[in-house]
């Protein structure tokens, strides 16, 4: 089953607005209810609280008199909004995600709908009394709608993320031989940095995309907003008026990165039967005070995820090599590794075989060499000797050569 999201824009009557507030305040007073439940549980049981323990404290909450409002909100909403704490919390325990937080009425604010949607109209009826609401639904929505997530931003813009689901189609791509080019579509091999987002090889040509520095380019704007909103006098109606304004700088910001990543990702998808990147531990990497705002603008996250599912759609594949993978050092002409590449270095020589390297371009193309080997590995019994196909390397792998000896360089395993 292949899953899809749409978003769509809502536009609210004062009434629907009204409805909505009311919706979103109950859907938060119930998850920090909860998830306070949940955490003086654990401390006196040493366990937590399961979804059907949750949902059994609804009846009572709605019963008494200082929270009988919460009859007024549709009751799956609630119910929606249990399983994405229980959701939460399983991810926390798996180590995917950090500990569920408190909500606050300060910020973005969401509820989901698990059911019942329907598009009437060109227009979203949510069930319960916010009815039918005005929307742009700007592409058609194909398959059966799985659950609508309705959102406000802290600009004051109204979303709705449909997720449908429908059969999935493609198919799974192949390497024959030692040519992958020759299947359908090209394989791409790409290095992401800072200084240029992506230098992109396909086996023939090397393409960089420069970092386009989103946030740098309104970060003065941004600083002049924000002292003015620094200056206003807090729980004033000015104050109110005014975050919204700074939030509406940095929505812009947003939107132009995702445009980019949308643009890129979907251009490198539109001809490829897969494309090779490197595991980033991007959490590491924002430990470096230095780069951490830009490694945060950059996107390198945003952008692996808007491959991954484009090219999940297509049929194609996403493949990941190890990041401890010596894509830098290696040399793609003769497999010479150098012991230290510093950042600073941009560009070298091979001691052994007198190549000129540009660091970036030599990266993404050893990074193709070893993504092919993989999936020649895994798909087939063709043999990873040969053609372009690189040796693989682990996080102690070794590779070592005189630049004064003839022989073939070979792999010490660590």
């Amino acid at each position: 089953m292949l899953y899809k999201a749409i978003q769509v824009r809502l536009y609210p009557d004062k009434q629907q607005q009204i409805l909505l507030a009311q919706t979103f305040g109950c859907a938060r007073f119930w998850w920090n209810y909860a998830l306070n439940k949940s955490i003086e549980a654990y401390k006196e049981t040493g366990k937590g609280l399961g979804r059907s323990a949750l949902n059994a404290l609804l009846p009572a909450l709605k019963k008494a008199e200082e929270t009988s409002w919460l009859k007024e909100c549709y009751s799956q909403v609630l119910q929606a909004t249990t399983l994405n704490l229980t959701t939460a919390y399983k991810n926390f325990f798996d180590k995917r995600a950090g500990f569920p937080k408190f909500k606050s009425k300060h910020g973005k604010q969401s509820v989901q709908y698990p059911q019942y949607v329907k598009v009437v109209n060109g227009n979203i009826k949510l069930p319960g009394s916010v009815g039918e609401v005005k929307a742009k639904i700007h592409r058609p929505i194909e398959g059966t709608i799985k659950t609508v997530t309705v959102s406000k931003t802290p600009s004051g813009k109204y979303l709705a993320s449909i997720l449908t689901v429908s059969e999935a189609g493609g198919q799974r791509p192949t390497v024959e031989g030692n040519n992958p080019t020759t299947c359908e579509g090209k394989i791409y091999g790409i290095d992401l940095g800072l200084k240029h987002f992506a230098v992109v090889t396909d086996g023939e040509k090397v393409s960089k995309y420069d970092n386009l520095k989103h946030l740098a380019k309104h970060e003065k704007n941004l600083k002049r907003k924000q002292q003015k909103l620094a200056r206003k006098q807090k729980g004033s109606l000015s104050r109110v008026k005014y975050k919204k304004v700074v939030a509406k700088v940095y929505e812009r910001v947003s939107n132009s990165r995702q445009d980019f990543l949308h643009k890129l990702s979907y251009k490198l998808v539109s001809d490829s039967q897969a494309v090779i990147v490197e595991s980033l531990h991007l959490k590491g990497m924002v430990r470096n005070h230095k780069l951490a705002k830009a490694i945060s603008d950059v996107g390198w996250g945003t952008f692996t995820n808007f491959l991954a599912y484009k090219l999940e759609r297509k049929g194609a594949k996403l493949i990941e090599i190890d990041r401890w993978f010596p894509s830098s050092k290696l040399c793609s002409n003769c497999f010479y590794q150098v012991g230290e590449m510093p950042l600073d270095v941009r560009d070298w020589t091979c001691p052994h075989c007198r190549t000129h390297h540009d660091r970036d371009g030599n990266a993404a193309i050893n990074i193709r060499a070893e993504g092919i080997r993989m999936l020649k590995a895994e798909g087939s019994a063709v043999s990873a000797v040969g053609g372009e196909v690189r040796p693989k390397f682990g996080r102690k792998s070794n590779l070592r050569h005189s630049p004064a000896s003839t022989e073939a360089p070979s792999v010490v395993e660590g």
